[in-house]
């Protein structure tokens, strides 16, 4: 069972004791948080047992993307990995931004910017890999929590960017002592490469926010000229 589902359950829990708290008080009927208890554990049951976890991701995305901060965080945090990766030459091939769209493109998470990385991918095979593609991707995995924290003062996304980047210095053999250091070097890089292009990022942003197509978003950055 993943965490995600776990805390479906955790939910559900939650919000039956507190209708056993509350209801008298309130004039709540038993079945209003009975249903809604038992709709949440379907969920989860459906989630755990068919879709692998997504449906718990799908259902908590949906929740906090009520939030305009949580939407607003999503874009800016994918934004900076878009503007990153075309400012390095790494293709990007689409984008998604809830985990809702990431699902109907059978991509994993709750959304994110999809690369052609195919050259990473088979270097890592042979577990070797040239300097400068790897500092090219560290930066590139670390400019969303870069662009969160420019815009925000924190982030609160990137733990999965955290992870692929740490993922590929354990194939390569790097000792954890160099993940921290990592980390910090290529989040500065981005946050650099942001702020040289603060223009084209805004301008990135705000056409992520009308869902433009990848080419559009190219030609925002002037792509062509």
């Amino acid at each position: 069972m993943s965490q995600t589902t776990l805390n479906l359950v955790a939910i559900s829990i939650f919000l039956m004791t507190l209708s056993v708290l509350l209801g008298p008080f309130l004039n709540l009927s038993p079945a209003v948080p009975a249903l809604a208890t038992f709709a949440i554990l379907g969920i989860a049951t459906l989630d755990s047992f068919s879709l692998q976890g997504k449906g718990g991701t799908i259902f908590l995305d949906w929740i906090a993307g009520f939030s305009s901060e949580h939407r607003d965080r999503i874009v800016h945090h994918e934004a900076g990995h878009f503007l990153v990766a075309y400012l390095l030459g790494i293709p990007v091939t689409g984008y998604t931004l809830s985990a809702w769209e990431a699902w109907k493109q059978g991509q994993p998470g709750q959304g994110g910017v999809s690369f052609d990385d195919g050259e990473l991918a088979s270097q890592l095979e042979v577990g070797k890999i040239s300097a400068q593609m790897l500092d090219r991707y560290c930066t590139v995995w670390m400019a969303g929590i870069a662009a969160e924290t420019l815009v925000f003062d924190n982030a609160e996304g990137g733990s999965d960017d955290k992870s692929k980047l740490i993922g590929v210095l354990t194939v390569l053999g790097f000792s954890e002592s160099v993940y921290q250091q990592k980390l910090r070097f290529h989040a500065l890089q981005a946050k650099t490469l942001l702020q040289e292009n603060w223009s084209s990022y805004e301008a990135l942003v705000n056409a992520m926010r009308q869902r433009a197509s990848v080419e559009d978003c190219h030609a925002e950055l002037g792509v062509g000229e």
